[in-house]
């Protein structure tokens, strides 16, 4: 195991530096209350009691936004809300 010394003054400016990068990621990445939630297929489905081919329906004709990380869909929960409040608007207006 080696040791390195380094001056105080030194120290204590990696210290400020490592503490403004962590402020700066946390200022990027925003707060826990400011981030969206993200639900995968299984969520929407069992969420809205649709099968996955109806789920994949929605995805193609562009009636739910979603995206895909690799082969995984996700939805934001700001966008299902959105599509069940239009959704009741819809049965509403039928009636």
């Amino acid at each position: 195991m080696e040791i390195t010394a380094i001056e105080t003054k030194t120290f204590e400016q990696m210290q400020k530096r490592f503490a403004d990068f962590f402020h700066s990621i946390k200022d990027l990445c925003g707060n826990d209350r400011d981030r969206e939630t993200w639900l995968t297929n299984t969520d929407i489905c069992a969420l809205l009691k649709i099968s996955k081919r109806t789920l994949q329906s929605y995805r193609d004709v562009g009636i739910l936004p979603f995206s895909q990380i690799g082969h995984k869909c996700y939805y934001k929960t700001s966008d299902i809300e959105q599509f069940i409040n239009q959704h009741i608007k819809e049965k509403s207006n039928e009636k």
